[in-house]
């Protein structure tokens, strides 16, 4: 392949690679990375978050580096991957007089720029989207086993990187609607079912808890103009930098004259249709859409090679986006260059401010997936997120985690605290206190329901309340205490009543391993103004209330 790469495009992507192999060794983690640093600590067919593709690249990475390059240096040698593909998928042989417009235009798309050295999962997303684009172009010219199957892969890939990666398939596929009847193209969907079997597996096991949590139980809040549809138009732009202009007009003037093109189209105006509607929901985070950036790519350069004006000025508004950009990456590094405070900044300095005061004493951070991973991974230490009613459910909820702390001495961190046994800081001017615990028992992987359908907020009504242990050992009733948390429209918790459950079995002591015991009790008046959700919550042994079940409508 590289043979048939031009002389100066092999160089530049050769000193692509060197600068984002020098940016991932020396940037300090963001906690994001953290969170999925810690995925693979214990590889697995599926994550709270995301399915396992990102887990699998710091993995890869790990066998070949330490420290923060050993989380990135996958995502730098993808990085060089997504360029090369771009280049094949461009058919003008103008493109070998254009080599250096190609690579600073390239380089001067800010996600693509950035997730050349971070990795998080839209890095394999981006990748396995422009090889699936890659082969889905061959495959339309001319069909065959060996495509379908590599097709299917490749769609599995993409599904492996991030669920949204379904509106890539979704879009090409609606540009080709005929596919619905070719074979191949049924070859290449069974291949892909069957890669991705062991992640529908791990989600059934798993009470497809993603699913859930990414549907229907992650807060919102209430719709802002300027938050949501405006900020979803903000992010239009932010992708592109100074050279937004020129792209959008290529993107107008592009007419679906093949195949191939079509699914362009249909991608770009798809996934921006798609989260256009969603911004009237919620806010849209810019990296929702990075997937537009390779169709528009490669509709911009197209139109750059038959419009010397355009060239001109896509040429030069890159060039100044490349600049911004490389000094802000390397104010990822030096802190003075970057105009605020990031999270690459002063990781190692807070952390080994704890550590210099506990020792190897494990951490439980409350309400952190972001601070537990990133002490663990500068410390080797153990760590934890204990996740309160007033939080959200993460990885530490259904992981093991939870276990290598108990019933040991821990330092308890939290924001709630307004003092402590002891203090560190962080680098964005915050303080958190800390205080010991000799023998740390938490048990926030009871879960509760509600036997009864609860149609209305009636207080009068006698309810039966299940929980469930799935603890290898008996649970003491006397070291919990019960609660209802009520919920606005947005998800968001607002009111917390404790209640007093009554055992049906008026013996009971204790929650029995591995089954299920069974409480009355009456739902208690909230203060708050006709809730809309409600959730059963427990407290064990004086922590803060945790989540223990889903969200419940309220009619």
């Amino acid at each position: 392949m590289f043979r048939k790469l031009p002389k100066l495009l092999v160089i530049l992507l050769g000193s692509l690679l060197a600068i984002n192999v020098l940016q991932a060794y020396f940037t300090e983690l963001i906690y994001d990375e953290a969170y999925y640093w810690y995925y693979a600590q214990n590889m697995s067919w599926g994550y709270f978050d995301h399915p396992p593709m990102v887990a699998l690249l710091v993995k890869i990475s790990s066998l070949f580096f330490d420290g923060e390059l050993g989380v990135r240096f996958m995502s730098c040698i993808l990085s060089v991957g997504t360029f090369i593909i771009l280049w094949l998928l461009i058919d003008n042989p103008k493109k070998k007089d254009y080599i250096a417009p190609f690579f600073v235009f390239g380089f001067s798309m800010t996600l693509i720029n950035a997730y050349g050295f971070f990795t998080l999962p839209d890095t394999p997303l981006v990748f396995f989207t422009c090889a699936f684009l890659l082969c889905y172009k061959n495959f339309i010219k001319n069909p065959t086993y060996g495509l379908s199957i590599i097709l299917g892969l490749l769609i599995a890939a993409l599904m492996y990187s991030k669920y949204h990666a379904f509106l890539v398939i979704f879009f090409v596929i609606l540009s080709n609607i005929k596919l619905a009847v070719n074979k191949y193209a049924w070859i290449a969907v069974v291949v892909a079912l069957l890669c991705y079997t062991p992640h529908f597996i791990w989600l059934y096991d798993h009470d497809f808890v993603s699913i859930k949590y990414h549907i229907s139980e992650r807060p919102n809040g209430a719709y802002q103009f300027e938050k949501y549809t405006l900020g979803f138009f903000v992010n239009l732009l932010a992708i592109l930098g100074f050279t937004f202009p020129w792209v959008y007009k290529a993107l107008y003037k592009t007419k679906a004259t093949d195949l191939f093109t079509k699914a362009l189209l249909y991608l770009t105006y798809g996934f921006i249709l798609f989260f256009f509607i969603s911004s009237f929901n919620r806010r849209i985070q810019t990296q929702w859409v990075i997937i537009i950036s390779i169709p528009l790519f490669i509709m911009a350069y197209n139109y750059m090679l038959n419009n010397e004006n355009a060239r001109k000025w896509i040429y030069r508004m890159a060039i100044i986006n490349c600049i911004i950009l490389a000094v802000l990456r390397v104010g990822l590094i030096y802190k003075p260059l970057f105009p605020i405070y990031y999270e690459t900044h002063g990781n190692k300095l807070w952390v080994n401010n704890l550590k210099s005061q506990i020792g190897d004493i494990p951490v439980v951070f409350e309400n952190s997936y972001r601070y537990a991973p990133m002490y663990a991974f500068y410390t080797g230490n153990k760590s934890f997120s204990l996740n309160n009613i007033f939080y959200r459910q993460n990885q530490y909820t259904i992981d093991s985690t939870e276990s290598s702390v108990q019933n040991q001495k821990v330092l308890y961190a939290s924001k709630y605290f307004k003092k402590g046994e002891l203090k560190y800081n962080r680098i964005n001017g915050t303080s958190v206190y800390g205080n010991y615990i000799d023998n740390f028992k938490s048990y926030r992987k009871l879960r509760c329901s509600i036997k009864e359908d609860i149609d209305s907020l009636n207080t009068n009504t006698q309810l039966t309340l299940q929980v469930y242990n799935p603890y290898k050992e008996d649970v003491s009733l006397r070291e919990l205490k019960f609660a209802i948390g009520y919920l606005d429209p947005y998800k968001k918790v607002k009111e917390v009543i404790p209640i007093l459950p009554m055992a049906v079995n008026k013996e009971s002591l204790f929650l029995k391993t591995k089954d299920t015991t069974n409480f009355t009790f009456k739902l208690p008046i909230p203060k708050m103004d006709k809730p809309s959700y409600l959730k059963i919550s427990i407290s064990e042994n004086g922590l803060i209330y945790g989540i223990n079940s889903t969200n419940m409508k309220l009619n």
